[in-house]
């Protein structure tokens, strides 16, 4: 070993006081120089006489990127990194020149392409001065993945020194100094990082945070996001559906005190499906909401009303006994057998009807002439009228009974209501008029001595009598007037006579009297005899 070489690297270990994490660690290259002693993890043995080679990139080479990596199991907080370059003597400014133009770069996650490398925290860029062959320089990131990079891409131009072909990178040592725990950080590694710092790590120097863990920010993620965020950097925004219209919890998102009315989802995010509704979304609509519309996911209603047979806010109460129908407004019919309540949707009776009734509702009467469960009975055609509810019935003349099916004895007319005449032989009489039998045979006229007159003959007899008596004095009081009419005009011919001479006035008016008393007496004459004949 060098012995130049081994005092450099105990100069460097022992110059600081943080841990040595990439020491026999796993590392990777992107090629390899042929032969099996160039392997990648040669650099972090600690011997400085076995070095990692790679094939030369170049003008002249196939290949154009160069990459070494070294994997230190975990995330740590980094401090600073050192490289030994390999030296031959004479070739110190070859050497730079192919060393010249590197990278540094620290993922979290493992990186093997040239863009996921280049997308890494960049730590050290080497340019355009040539670097020296043991290099050192502070890193104070964090990170699990320390990559070194370098490149020679044709079409581009490149700084004075840098190497162009056969550019070989020869690795002797890589050391990456930290803290070898975690969460701490100082010049001893004995300071815990802050409790919300992402991946638990922090400025190795300084102790600030690189990131926060969700739910945090500032530089040492002590402040919780402000009301209404959450997440990573506090960048993300609470929905708003949360019970009580409380916040989301400033971490997660989720809401502590659960969702509201009508939401669901971890976040609360999700609006109930259809045909539940409240908090958590854990209740059922009644089903009922008219034309099948959906209840309101908050409440339950059925805002656009219920469906036939239903009420109340949610349409979860069937109609009351004796109704039914589109907000239970109609009324049943009353008739349904045993007169249980019509269905509170249809208003059917789904068991049939009382009797005297029909139709699917029971609402309908039977027909004239008919009676009976579902009006199948036909009633007696000795029937004047017929309930429809039963075989009441009001009989035509010479009929009783309840169905009109029994003959009158010793009576006559509608429902047999008149007694034959106590004048008839035995009683016996015409069961449909009344008129009595004589020698086995019906009389055509009834007794005139009979008591049991109908009451409407009586009135006819009434009427007539008083008919005649209005003809009598009707006639009487024209004679009388005109008699008057009469007696007047011949007054005034009597007047206008005496205006002349006396002779003639005796002459006329002697005239006069003559032809007066032969009509008052043709007058009187005509009365007697109108008189006689009336009472005759």
């Amino acid at each position: 070993m060098d012995f130049k070489n081994v005092v450099y690297i105990a100069g460097f270990v022992l110059s600081y006081a943080y841990d040595d994490l990439s020491f026999e660690k796993i590392a990777s290259q992107s090629h390899s120089y042929w032969g099996s002693f160039y392997y990648a993890n040669n650099a972090i043995d600690r011997n400085t006489t076995t070095c990692a080679r790679t094939q030369g990139i170049g003008y002249s080479s196939p290949f154009k990127t160069v990459w070494w990596k070294v994997d230190l199991g975990r995330v740590h907080n980094l401090y600073n990194m050192g490289i030994l370059f390999k030296s031959y003597d004479g070739f110190a400014s070859r050497q730079r020149g192919r060393f010249a133009g590197f990278s540094l770069y620290v993922s979290n996650t493992d990186v093997s392409t040239d863009s996921d490398i280049k997308s890494s925290t960049l730590c050290y860029k080497d340019g355009p001065q040539l670097p020296p062959l043991n290099f050192t320089t502070t890193c104070t990131e964090h990170g699990r993945y320390v990559v070194f990079y370098n490149e020679r891409l044709d079409g581009v131009t490149y700084p004075t020194g840098y190497e162009l072909r056969n550019m070989y990178t020869e690795l002797c040592e890589v050391i990456v100094q930290g803290c070898n725990e975690t969460d701490m950080y100082g010049s001893n590694c004995d300071i815990l990082c802050p409790t919300n710092c992402k991946y638990n790590t922090c400025h190795i120097e300084q102790g600030t945070c690189f990131g926060c863990q969700p739910g945090w920010t500032g530089l040492y993620c002590n402040t919780a996001c402000r009301e209404g965020w959450y997440g990573d950097n506090c960048s993300q925004q609470c929905v708003g559906y949360c019970r009580d219209n409380t916040s989301c919890n400033h971490v997660t998102g989720q809401c502590e005190r659960g969702c509201a009315a009508g939401w669901t989802g971890t976040l609360c995010d999700n609006v109930c499906d259809d045909g539940t509704y409240g908090y958590n979304c854990v209740n059922n609509c009644s089903g009922h909401c008219l034309n099948g519309s959906h209840c309101n996911k908050h409440t339950g209603y059925c805002d656009e009303g219920c469906s036939p047979g239903y009420t109340d806010s949610d349409c979860s109460r069937e109609c009351s006994p004796g109704y039914f129908g589109l907000d239970c407004n109609a009324l049943c019919s009353g008739h349904c057998i045993n007169n249980e309540p019509c269905d509170h949707i249809s208003g059917f009776c789904s068991r049939g009807c009382l009797d005297g009734y029909t139709g699917e509702r029971c609402n309908i009467s039977c027909q004239p002439g008919y009676y009976g469960k579902n009006c199948s009975r036909a009633c007696s055609p000795n029937c004047k009228t017929c309930r429809h509810k039963d075989i009441l019935c009001s009989c035509k003349a010479g009929w009783m009974g309840d169905n009109c099916t029994t003959e009158c004895i010793g009576s006559y007319g509608e429902n047999c209501q008149y007694p034959c005449s106590v004048h008839c032989i035995n009683q016996t009489c015409d069961r449909f008029n009344g008129n009595c039998l004589c020698d086995g045979k019906y009389d055509n006229q009834w007794n005139v001595e009979r008591t049991d007159l109908p009451t409407h003959s009586l009135w006819m007899v009434a009427f007539f009598v008083s008919l005649i008596i209005h003809i009598i004095f009707i006639s009487a009081t024209l004679m009388s007037r005109r008699k008057t009419f009469l007696k007047q005009k011949s007054t005034t011919v009597d007047k206008s006579e005496i205006s002349r001479t006396s002779v003639s006035n005796t002459e006329q008016n002697t005239s006069t009297n003559t032809a007066s008393n032969y009509q008052e007496l043709q007058i009187s004459k005509n009365e007697n005899n109108y008189q006689t004949l009336h009472q005759e």
